[in-house]
């Protein structure tokens, strides 16, 4: 009888639970939260298979997406419920996303039209330098005005277009008016909603301004960019704030829990890290590295190539506020590369004790320009590359180069950011799966000159997410005044080199991104027979025309011996 008693009153002590689903490119999380204190109560794990059908191609399974966040849910509410913890004092659910990942499903059935096209994917390099080459002078930041985004492969429009063009099923199923588009949250909030059976389409409008049709003025989809990309206004999700009932769960031990909060991932961890005053920022290292430097009301236009986005709007009434962001395509995913592809590790742990070992690359960097490069050059020509090998290098020395890669971009968009806002950062605040690596974090301090700031809870993304649930109106169940907010406890990682030596090594990985440029090209080049031809290399043909007339005089000579 005490033992229940006790059981009881743990769970009234508790007060009101905010939930967070946070569905990332690599893994799919369920955490909830205490609403007052912003504690992380319990939390569920599963991992996403990628596939990559082809060079360049990256897809995850839309229904295997979906299947994990029932999954995560099931098992933390288990979870919870063997902690004591009432799962009905869960109050409201927040989604937050990968961004830019792009589906197209149908709403009669339900089904996913085809596989989500990945935001790190390269197959719509062809289209965007078709898009490049019809705008005046040739410009990628044709549509920079009213998107914030440069033309690339990185944004969901060129995607949705490549699915238009290219799946049957899609093609038919607009044609039909079946087709629905959205990125992840629009996927997961319609099917959670009750899916074919009145789900919700919608849309935050931070995910919204990654598309490349949202105008981020208006607020609102932009007519003149559907028509640009030739896409129909009718399958876009609508647009609404971050913070709001977007409706109920239909199915699950949470059935009828509103879903009250949307934000893509980057934003919801600049909301997590409470960096709600101009001039504040956050780092994220997950799959990419993505910093964000909230600039207040106005969106503030970029001269060193880093994107203008919206940053949150926390309730219809409310504001929307805007960010600066340098991305980075490759960071916790070159760790993955070099256990999944070279083997050279087993676990993401190993890597850091194999650099932490030798202390150094010794001279080898490494550029991971798999997807091409980010912020601040948006090349999608660049591969990647490992240079400055000698007999001596050894896999340890790379573990510490790829490391030190994800620094070394880092500290490229850190210096774009600075230079846009004339105001430099003196630390930096991060967050993500890779901050638990400890050396990153020192060698992050060391490669930018200024302390590196983490926070002890590191799942920050989801604590937006579910900070953005519990304030919506409707639910009000926690507080994002200034006054109420809970005070981070950090760890703070100091700088331990001289700044020459930083210099000098980052100077090294200035020219080893060179080194990377222009090495795809999507057009061969042709014959007039459409063939690739080996003659069509100017020193190669040359090259073998000489060779054969080499040939042909040694058999000549030889005849005549």
């Amino acid at each position: 009888m005490n033992g229940t008693m006790a059981a009881s009153s743990n769970r009234i002590m508790l007060g009101p639970l905010v939930a967070a689903i946070d569905q990332g490119t690599s893994s799919t999380r369920f955490l909830v939260f205490n609403a007052k204190t912003a504690e992380l109560l319990s939390h569920h794990q599963v991992e996403i298979q990628q596939s990559f059908p082809k060079e360049g191609w990256v897809e995850e399974d839309p229904k295997e997406i979906l299947q994990s966040v029932y999954e995560c849910m099931d098992r933390t509410c288990e979870k919870l419920t063997q902690l004591n913890i009432d799962i009905s004092n869960i109050k409201a659910i927040g989604v937050t996303n990968q961004r830019e990942t792009t589906l197209v499903w149908d709403k009669e059935t339900g089904e996913p039209l085809y596989n989500a096209i990945v935001w790190l994917d390269l197959r719509t390099q062809s289209t965007v330098e078709r898009l490049i080459n019809k705008t005046p002078g040739r410009n990628k930041n044709h549509l920079k005005h009213k998107t914030g985004l440069p033309i690339s492969t990185y944004f969901s429009a060129v995607k949705l277009r490549w699915l238009m063009d290219n799946v049957e099923e899609v093609h038919k199923a607009v044609l039909s008016h079946r087709a629905m588009f959205g990125t992840v949250d629009s996927w997961l909030i319609w099917c959670l909603t009750g899916g074919k059976k009145g789900g919700v389409h919608c849309t935050d409008v931070t995910n919204a301004s990654r598309t490349m049709l949202f105008n981020i003025h208006t607020m609102d989809w932009d007519p003149d960019l559907c028509n640009y990309f030739d896409i129909p206004m009718e399958i876009l999700p609508k647009v609404r704030s971050s913070s709001e009932i977007y409706g109920l769960m239909k199915s699950g031990a949470l059935t009828g829990v509103p879903i009250s909060g949307c934000l893509g991932d980057q934003s919801a961890a600049l909301v997590g890290q409470m960096c709600f005053q101009d001039g504040q920022a956050k780092n994220t290292y997950g799959t990419g590295c993505f910093l964000l430097r909230n600039t207040g009301t106005k969106p503030v236009m970029s001269d060193h190539g880093l994107l203008t986005t919206v940053a949150y709007k926390l309730g219809r009434d409310k504001p929307a506020c805007y960010a600066l962001e340098g991305s980075v395509a490759i960071a916790g995913a070159v760790v993955r590369w070099l256990k999944d592809n070279l083997g050279i590790i087993q676990t993401s742990t190993e890597l850091e004790k194999l650099a932490a070992g030798v202390g150094t690359s010794y001279g080898c960097y490494f550029v991971p320009a798999f997807s091409g490069l980010y912020a601040p050059y948006w090349e999608p020509s660049a591969r990647g590359i490992i240079c400055g090998l000698t007999q001596f290098t050894n896999k340890s020395h790379l573990a510490f180069a790829a490391l030190e890669a994800v620094c070394f971009q880092t500290r490229e968009i850190l210096d774009a950011m600075n230079q846009d806002s004339g105001i430099p950062l003196n630390q930096l605040q991060v967050d993500g799966g890779m901050t638990s690596n400890r050396l990153l974090m020192q060698l992050q301090a060391d490669i930018l000159c200024i302390p590196v700031v983490k926070p002890s809870m590191p799942e920050t993304t989801a604590l937006g997410a579910a900070m953005a649930a519990g304030a919506a109106e409707g639910v009000s169940v926690w507080s994002l005044s200034p006054d109420d907010l809970t005070e981070v406890t950090s760890e703070k990682f100091e700088p331990q080199i001289n700044p020459e030596e930083s210099e000098f090594r980052y100077a090294r990985w200035k020219k080893a991104v060179q080194k990377a440029m222009n090495w795809e090209t999507t057009e061969p080049i042709m014959n007039g027979n459409e063939e690739s031809s080996i003659f069509s290399s100017v020193p190669l043909g040359f090259y073998i025309l000489g060779s054969m007339l080499m040939l042909i005089g040694a058999k000549y000579i030889a005849g005549h011996k």
